[in-house]
């Protein structure tokens, strides 16, 4: 498949409904960028381009024009199933993502079976200036270092980030609530010592509050500690 094979085979899967409820919910993308390929076809199309001998050069084709392209994009990585290969393509194609959709689905499968080896990378990226590149290091920690992998030192890394940008903020409240069901006894200090700025500090007890994973008395306590409204934005 070549890039006019592409392009015609995603606007054939357009839907103009679901592309109009896409630029409601990714305002960081122009709509005119959005053509309206719902998911399921864009894992199935990236599965045939996966296998197929112009994904090469499809991956190289950066800027892509359309959100759906850079979709593809994300998905044909997330199937890669060499370590190197994949993680060259991840750093070659994180600066140009510029959403939250493309950051969070972007999600190789390699990675869970050699977490080790991408630890480096996400001290790398969670420095970055590039807003998504950041976001994708705390949800690479959140996927692959909250279970039997987890340091405190990695919610740390976390912790020290200091950004007014709206998406990684959400995604350190995301982490700390998925760590607090994870990892309860040594996350809860975290807040309780009042390492997060105040709106992502009230945001991660806000997420913890809607898991089905805190327990009654865990939420009753985590009430407790929210900042006040005068310490939020």
């Amino acid at each position: 498949m070549n890039r006019d094979e592409i392009a015609a085979e995603l606007y054939s899967l357009q839907d103009r409904k679901y592309a109009a409820l896409q630029a409601t919910i990714l305002p960081t993308v122009p709509p005119e960028r959005i053509i309206g390929v719902r998911t399921p076809a864009l894992r199935a199309m990236a599965a045939r381009l996966a296998r197929d001998e112009g994904k090469e050069a499809f991956l190289e084709l950066l800027p892509h024009p359309t959100f759906d392209e850079d979709q593809l994009h994300a998905f044909v990585i997330s199937l890669e199933k060499d370590f190197d290969p994949c993680i060259r393509e991840v750093g070659r194609f994180l600066p140009y993502i510029d959403n939250w959709a493309t950051c969070d689905q972007l999600s190789p499968r390699v990675f869970r079976k050699e977490p080790e080896r991408l630890l480096p990378y996400i001290r790398t990226w969670i420095r970055s200036e590039h807003v998504y590149t950041v976001r994708f290091a705390v949800g690479m920690l959140m996927q692959h270092f909250l279970g039997e992998r987890f340091r405190p030192e990695y919610a740390d890394m976390v912790a020290a980030i200091r950004s007014d940008e709206y998406y990684i903020n959400m995604m350190i409240a995301w982490y700390f609530a998925t760590a607090l069901a994870k990892q309860y006894d040594l996350i809860l200090p975290y807040l309780e010592d009042r390492r997060l700025d105040a709106w992502t500090h009230n945001k991660a007890i806000q997420k913890s509050l809607e898991s089905f994973r805190i327990t009654p008395e865990q939420k009753a306590y985590l009430r407790t500690l929210k900042a006040g409204k005068k310490a939020g934005r």
